[in-house]
């Protein structure tokens, strides 16, 4: 079965950093593509990141850029998204999702982790 498993979030002040998690087990992470997608209250899901299954390629939605990066250690079956410069717009429930194809449309993912929460707060 296939599952994927998000940690890392938490509570950060302005301007602070986190690093999230994405973990999958009982499958091979190196033939999919990863998306992750976040979800703030009363908002719709929206795409955030986004790096195919080699890691050679990496999008990003335009209000992210330059603040996160995702990477993936495919031996450690494990992709990460590297947040710094956190407003409080940023928070949200962080969701990554493993799909055929890098994108950030989030009908194209067939498995979802549960979600970590993102909270930036003073």
């Amino acid at each position: 079965q296939l599952q994927l498993v998000e940690s890392g979030g938490g509570l950060v002040q302005p301007g602070g950093s986190l690093t999230l998690s994405c973990t999958a087990s009982g499958f091979t992470l190196d033939i999919y593509a990863i998306g992750w997608f976040r979800q703030a209250p009363g908002k719709e899901r929206e795409g955030v990141s986004c790096i195919s299954n080699d890691g050679g390629y990496a999008d990003y939605t335009d209000s992210v850029k330059g603040r996160f990066t995702i990477s993936r250690d495919n031996a450690k079956n494990t992709v990460s998204l590297q947040m710094n410069s956190l407003k409080p717009e940023d928070t949200a429930v962080y969701y990554c999702a493993a799909g055929p194809i890098v994108t950030m449309l989030a009908p194209l993912f067939g498995s979802w982790g549960q979600g970590t929460q993102v909270t930036v707060s003073s």
